[in-house]
């Protein structure tokens, strides 16, 4: 009894509130996948003309780079509202720079954001490992594709929209899911998220 009320003790307590430094990261890894945004609407151009002429609706696999500024956001700062805010200022950012997709770039940000963070808040914001960073990326697909088939591909034919929502749904849960989990490991590693639980968790150092 005594070991186990000392290892709960010796457990640090979950401080949801967002501090100083959360919203100064938060921010600046925003706008870095903002930028990265930005420079994935030039390279995927001519790649999804091509996929989507020999086979429609996969080009959802190319949408994955856009999804990880949430999951890769919540995953350090582990607070409410971090996916959303991750995701919703880096489309603010490469709408800024300039998107061909104008104002439906913070449409995208909103539902990415939105369906990664619902994935968090059923993990009553307590599970950071593999498994939710999975599920939260799979959750910014969702909401990417349920918005780009109503928005852009309105009346598609069912099997474009079953393929299209399944691929896009992969992709997130491979770039956002398992791309932002293996990297906050690999920031974790050069002591750049020592004043976050993921930095301490990945050295040994809770």
């Amino acid at each position: 009894m005594q070991s186990s009320i000392a290892s709960t003790a010796a457990r640090p307590a979950r401080v949801l509130r967002w501090r100083v430094v959360d919203i100064v990261v938060a921010s600046v890894v925003a706008v870095a996948s903002g930028v990265v945004f930005w420079v994935w609407d030039l390279l995927q151009n001519p790649i999804s003309g091509p996929v989507t002429a020999v086979a429609p609706g996969f080009q959802g696999i190319l949408n994955g780079p856009w999804l990880f500024a949430g999951v890769l956001t919540a995953l350090i700062v582990r607070k409410p509202g971090a996916a959303l805010y991750g995701e919703l200022v880096a489309a603010v950012v490469s709408a800024l720079i300039g998107t061909q997709w104008g104002i439906a770039t913070l449409y995208s940000g909103l539902v990415q954001g939105l369906g990664a963070e619902l994935v968090f808040a059923l993990f009553l914001y307590a599970g950071w490992g593999l498994v939710p960073a999975l599920l939260a990326g799979a959750g910014a697909g969702a909401g990417e594709s349920i918005l780009d088939l109503l928005y852009w591909y309105p009346g598609s034919k069912p099997e474009f929209a079953v393929v299209y929502a399944i691929t896009t749904i992969v992709s997130g849960l491979v770039f956002a899911g398992l791309g932002s989990w293996l990297l906050v490991r690999a920031l974790a590693r050069t002591g750049a998220l020592t004043r976050f639980a993921a930095g301490r968790e990945a050295t040994g150092r809770v």
